[in-house]
């Protein structure tokens, strides 16, 4: 009898709170319907004014105010005239640094004779695979040209021509080098079999230890398998890897886009094809993978080095631009809505992959920045309670700003918020802390010490309950209102401890997006891409996708807590500076990786203006950086495996070296 009872009671309140859901749905709903029509209201009112003559007649005068407006924002985010030609100049000597890479970067003779005559104690064979199809004659002579003039000799290229009769030059072509030189291997298909089909056509012909393939219609560095042939002697990698360039015209120096490449990232590859040219992999590899799948036709490229690359043993990267990538009509590189079905099927790659490494099923979605650099959308596989510690002293009116914003925008509902104290003396403070006693979620704790930015978020840790902890500074405000769901979909993975949010000052300029060990005049580390605008794209998109990082700022800090108790949390040793990007290297070190991700964003009121510490602080500051930079001199020293070495240190934005 009680047991039915008590069924009966259970039954009750799920129907309450399935009402409840139901109710919340229904609203919901309302409301999405009502901004719709708001939204089509609106852009037929848009519409009308663009259509107008009116629109039309005051078409110079837009274009002037937005010079205006662009240049007043440089003057604002450079300091003055002086800040913006410093930054002309500086712009000015990278495109000279540019040609450094091109034809400029090509082996003199006599070390091209020394390159050739070097011996290896493995002397790899490299299979070339590299399909054709109505490859325009200028473009099959260069690249028939570039592989013989490679100075390391151990090669064979093996190209599958599934040209039309209308494009026969391409077999004559190609039968002439071939006569010239046996190592060139041509073979003619009964029938186009599209690019994957080719490409494995072109494996049925190789013999080599390293696949390595190469477009038709692009051009290699006459180093680039020496290069090659060297990484693998060092280092055992069986997948290799290098930077690459974006040309167009008659000349490799004729450069677009520089394109210098982290060292592997597997975030970032999932997000975007960074890798893309030129891989060379060995065949041990390709035979457990599996060779090019055509259901990826037009991202086969994309399918294979995720695969190749989540089961390689020693994955490579040769930051060098070896490789160059021709932007003509018909190119990815220029257009990629010449082949669109590429898009749908970079995204299902990408999808699949997920599903084999995590068994999630992630959503991937286009971005501003371009349609194959991706938004992906783990799904929670739980929804565990997170623990949002957030240190105070005073300073009411950014605590609660940054207390309400969580409050009212989140929308993931399992928190709790640890509130620090510090040694508070205004009365409003604690006026407030005294109005938050209500909220079951909140708690004040009490910490009595010296400041000790590390100690007091250690103290804070010890009284949470959540599996996941989410160190906040007191001057944050969400903007994102899943921020914390994007966070934990990633923090939820096994191989990723810190995951960090993209922070902007209140003027809408970036704050943080990721941290670079190293970087900046104390070489110790910096954040990237400071002081840009929020709608920049970013070096290459990263501002448009998630990716690994060497470290995040503790200012929004994600990481379980178990993970942080397994490297004993922030080092008190670092009581200011430095303590973030410290417990992001013990967790790198201990195996995981850390994920900076665009799509948690929150304003940081921390004021960007403000100058260097003096006196007691600066030395304190100095103290610190000398002993992060004592703790961690090898990885300092070996230099930031996500930034090339091609950047230089001193600029926040990328700038060639």
């Amino acid at each position: 009898m009680r047991e039915s009872m008590d069924n009966q009671e259970l039954q009750n309140d799920y129907k309450k709170l399935y009402e409840a859901e139901r109710e919340k749905s229904e609203v919901l709903v309302s409301k999405i319907e009502e901004c719709e029509k708001e939204i089509e209201e609106l852009n037929f009112k848009l519409d009308r004014i663009k259509g107008s003559f009116a629109w039309k007649l005051a078409t110079p005068l837009r274009k002037g105010l937005h010079f205006y407006e662009k240049t007043r924002d440089r003057l604002t985010r450079y300091g003055s005239i002086p800040g913006l030609m410093r930054k002309v100049r500086s712009k000015m000597q990278e495109r000279k640094n540019m040609k450094r890479h091109g034809t400029a970067s090509f082996p003199s003779p006599e070390e091209a004779k020394r390159q050739r005559e070097a011996v290896f104690p493995n002397m790899v064979k490299f299979s070339i695979l590299t399909p054709l199809y109505n490859t325009p004659e200028k473009f099959l002579t260069e690249l028939l040209d570039c592989v013989k003039n490679q100075t390391y000799q151990n090669w064979e290229l093996c190209l599958a021509d599934g040209s039309d009769h209308e494009h026969a030059y391409v077999g004559e072509i190609c039968r002439k080098y071939a006569a010239e030189d046996p190592r060139i291997l041509y073979r003619v298909l009964d029938h186009n079999e599209g690019i994957s089909g080719n490409t494995n056509e072109c494996l049925k012909m190789a013999t080599g230890d390293y696949i390595a393939l190469l477009d038709h219609d692009d051009i290699l560095h006459p180093a680039v398998l020496y290069e090659y042939v060297k990484a693998i002697n060092e280092t055992g990698a069986d997948y290799i890897y290098c930077d690459e360039i974006t040309f167009e015209g008659d000349s490799i120096d004729h450069m677009i886009v520089l394109h210098f490449k982290p060292d592997f990232a597997i975030d970032n590859l999932r997000g975007n094809n960074y890798i893309c040219h030129f891989s060379a992999f060995s065949r041990h590899l390709l035979d457990e993978t599996g060779v090019f799948r055509s259901q990826y036709d037009g991202s086969q490229d994309h399918d294979m080095i995720l695969r190749l690359t989540w089961k390689a043993k020693k994955v490579y990267h040769v930051p060098k631009a070896l490789y160059y990538w021709r932007s003509h009509k018909a190119s990815v590189a220029q257009d990629i809505n010449a082949k669109t079905y590429a898009v749908d099927a970079a995204k299902r790659a990408v999808h699949d992959h997920i599903m084999d490494v995590y068994g999630m099923d992630a959503k991937v979605e286009s971005t501003r920045a371009f349609p194959t650099i991706f938004r992906i959308r783990y799904p929670l596989l739980e929804r565990p309670l997170i623990s949002i510690v957030i240190p105070n002293k005073d300073h009411m009116e950014d605590l609660s700003r940054c207390v309400e914003s969580i409050i009212n925008k989140s929308t993931y509902e399992n928190y709790e918020i640890v509130i620090v104290e510090n040694n508070s003396e205004t009365k409003e403070i604690f006026d407030y802390y005294k109005a938050l006693e209500h909220n079951p979620k909140i708690r004040v704790v009490k910490y009595e010490g010296d400041f000790n930015y590390s100690r007091i978020n250690n103290f804070g840790v010890t009284f949470t309950n959540g599996k996941y902890v989410l160190l906040l500074n007191n001057d944050m405000k969400v903007i994102t209102r899943e921020w914390m769901e994007e966070l934990l979909m990633y923090a939820q993975r096994p191989d990723v401890a810190a995951v960090g949010a993209k922070l902007y000052y209140a003027d809408n300029t970036i704050q943080h997006a990721g941290i670079v060990i190293g970087l900046g005049a104390h070489r110790a580390a910096g954040h990237t891409h400071y002081k840009d605008d929020k709608m920049h794209l970013g070096y290459m998109g990263r501002l448009c996708y998630a990716q690994d990082v060497t470290a995040v700022t503790g200012a929004c800090l994600l990481v379980s807590r178990a993970q942080y108790d397994e490297v004993g949390g922030l080092d008190e040793t670092f009581s200011v500076a430095f303590n973030d990007v410290d417990l992001c290297l013990k967790l790198r070190h201990a195996g995981y990786l850390n994920v900076f991700t665009p799509f948690a964003e929150l304003y940081h009121y921390e004021s960007k203006t403000r100058g260097m510490e003096e006196g007691e602080k600066m030395k304190r500051f100095q103290h610190e950086v000398d002993l992060f930079r004592t703790k961690w001199k090898a990885d300092l020293d070996a230099g930031d495996p996500y930034f090339n070495p091609n950047f230089s240190l001193d600029y926040s934005d990328y700038t060639i070296k």
